[in-house]
């Protein structure tokens, strides 16, 4: 078993957990709140912004000139994203103002890019890999359980659920198992701890958009 394999089914439990949550349940069918929705959104895009950060900075670490490009581009595609929530989705869900980083979107982002900038490079690629991984599947869970017809959320489910994304999916898992058969057990087993916080943070992104957790002062 690889890597990403042993990775995986660590975070199995996680991974289930999420697609139980209510959030992804009213997504599906449709009857996810709007206010809801829009404070995803609006959180995603800061994550994006982040998120595409911390892909750079792995893209200039990274050991190999194809891993370097392909963090880069992976970098450059999240920043695309984030820009055009704000050029789409944010004009179809009638939101124009920004707001400000809450404390779940805070917390992930910071230990993205602090695992980016303090970690060795294998562990800050394991970081980053659920973002990746635990979207792909479960888009590809709410495309199959969605109900289609007056789902509001129609454009968004298709997008995470795209051949395109796929692909980056893959790449960025094999990545990590190159780099993982290249390193040390040691750093292995941190790559894995890293991998299993992110998705924990992720189970508790979705979280605080449901409860709509905003700073408490």
């Amino acid at each position: 078993m690889n890597w990403s394999e042993n990775a995986w089914q660590a975070v199995n439990g996680i991974y289930n957990s999420i697609l139980k949550m209510p959030f992804i349940e009213e997504l599906s069918d449709g009857s996810l709140p709007m206010k809801t929705f829009q404070f995803y959104m609006l959180q995603d895009s800061y994550y994006l912004e982040h998120f595409g950060r911390a892909l750079a900075l792995i893209g200039a670490k990274a050991y190999d000139v194809e891993d370097a490009l392909a963090y880069l581009q992976f970098a450059e595609n999240a920043i695309v994203v984030e820009q055009a929530l704000h050029e789409s989705y944010f004009k179809d869900f009638g939101v124009s103002n920004k707001g400000i980083i809450q404390p779940a979107c805070h917390h992930y982002t910071h230990f993205l890019r602090s695992t980016a900038t303090l970690e060795p490079v294998e562990v800050a690629m394991a970081a980053t890999l659920p973002c990746f991984w635990i979207y792909k599947n479960v888009g590809e869970y709410i495309y199959t359980h969605h109900q289609a017809a007056g789902n509001p959320f129609q454009n968004w489910i298709e997008a995470y659920a795209g051949e395109e994304f796929t692909v980056s999916v893959e790449r960025a898992i094999d990545l990590c198992n190159k780099a993982a058969l290249q390193t040390t057990p040691q750093i292995r087993r941190r790559m894995t701890e890293a991998f299993i916080t992110a998705s924990r943070l992720e189970y508790q992104f979705w979280d605080a958009a449901y409860n709509l957790k905003r700073w408490e002062l």
